[in-house]
């Protein structure tokens, strides 16, 4: 009777683990189903041959000047959402969102623009930035180029537009 349990047991165990997925054969699956290279969509998103290209990140810092009454970082607040929407429209502002938390970054961007100059020029128009109630830190990115549709599949899952 032991011997039958121990090889009902191994069956089950067998069984189990045979419908377990391999994460492996996943891997080489999804590597094999990936669309071809299209250079026009590379051409299109400026991308390098690894389908690369720089950005500008942008850090925005808790600023001095944060003590503002509620009507008036509300206001700020809705002119930052404006300017951040007219970046994005303009095609220089490729993401952008706030960071959870309480520490001392409070968003970021990302731009395609090639320069820090460039980068730095376009968030000087953010009302937060001249306010002082955001600064900001800069860097060199190279990132996927595909990036580049995200503003364009950000509007298809919206269903209330920022």
């Amino acid at each position: 009777m032991f011997i039958r349990s121990l090889v009902v047991l191994f069956s089950f165990i067998a069984c189990t683990q045979a419908k377990q997925p391999d994460p492996v054969a996943q891997l080489t699956d999804s590597l094999e189903s990936k669309p071809a290279f299209d250079s026009l969509v590379a051409a299109k998103w400026g991308a390098d041959q690894y389908g690369m290209k720089p950005y500008v990140l942008v850090f925005l810092k808790r600023g001095p000047n944060r003590s503002q009454d509620s009507t008036t970082r509300a206001q700020l607040q809705a002119a930052h959402m404006a300017n951040i929407n007219r970046l994005a429209e303009a095609g220089k502002l490729v993401l952008a969102g706030p960071v959870f938390g309480d520490g001392d970054i409070r968003g970021i961007y990302v731009f395609d623009v090639r320069t820090l100059e460039e980068a730095k020029t376009l968030t000087e128009t953010d009302p937060a930035i001249q306010a002082g109630s955001l600064t900001l830190e800069m860097l060199l990115w190279y990132g996927s180029a595909a990036l580049m549709e995200i503003p364009k599949l950000h509007y298809q899952g919206a269903k209330i537009p920022i």
